[in-house]
């Protein structure tokens, strides 16, 4: 048994709705066994399936197959999740002024300028 690709990325709930999985397929942000593939493609259990969506790759495993759109805890077993782990990008502390300092000098300015990295030497 098979089902078209684009058809269980919507039954599991990875896109919202079947044409926002079509477009994934036709924009090349799906692959099937490191394949790009398009929306009629057939999938089945075992294929290696990987998604790219905000900027990040989602990779998963088929475990089962189904074409209609079913409940969250039910499409949650019909693949396994092999996606690394995102790192938290660092993001430096915003500097705070003391209430009623008034506008920065500019000295005060190029050592915030440094502290946050804008500086060009």
């Amino acid at each position: 048994m098979s089902t078209r690709i684009d058809a269980w990325l919507w039954a599991v709930r990875l896109y919202k709705t079947r044409s926002a999985a079509t477009a994934a397929c036709r924009g090349g942000h799906v692959r099937v066994n490191d394949e790009p593939v398009k929306a009629a493609t057939t999938v089945g259990i075992g294929d290696r399936i990987r998604v790219r969506k905000q900027g990040f790759d989602q990779h998963l495993e088929v475990t089962g197959l189904i074409a209609k759109r079913v409940g969250a805890p039910v499409a949650a077993k019909q693949y396994i999740d092999h996606t690394p782990k995102r790192e938290k990008p660092l993001i430096p502390p915003v500097p705070v002024r003391e209430r009623g300092a008034g506008r920065p000098t500019k000295r005060e300015r190029r050592q915030l300028d440094e502290l946050r990295g804008w500086r060009k030497e």
